[in-house]
């Protein structure tokens, strides 16, 4: 990879399959899935959507906490201090 390009982060995969999502990222030199699942109570409203997008969140969430402890495995073992990869500018975590 030339010195000056940055790696690509391309999303494989983001199904959602009834109450279940999974997703895989692959960055070129590493590749994570991510997978959720939600169910729906059998007293409510049967709106495929409602179970559906807190499964492909939590699979997102999954991706991103493995994504949080590679980085945080890489600049270790790099720097031989403990980062906090964690921290946030933007939203508080």
């Amino acid at each position: 990879m030339p010195e000056n390009d940055h790696p690509r982060v391309t999303p494989v995969c983001a199904e959602v399959i009834a109450a279940k999502a999974h997703v895989v990222l692959d960055t070129g030199t590493t590749e994570l899935a991510g997978n959720g699942t939600a169910h729906r109570h059998p007293a409510d409203t049967n709106v495929p959507e409602i179970c559906d997008e807190p499964a492909a969140g939590r699979a997102m969430d999954d991706l991103a906490q493995q994504l949080l402890n590679t980085a945080d495995r890489d600049i270790q073992s790099m720097t031989g201090n403990r980062p906090n990869v964690r921290q946030t500018s933007g939203r508080p975590v």
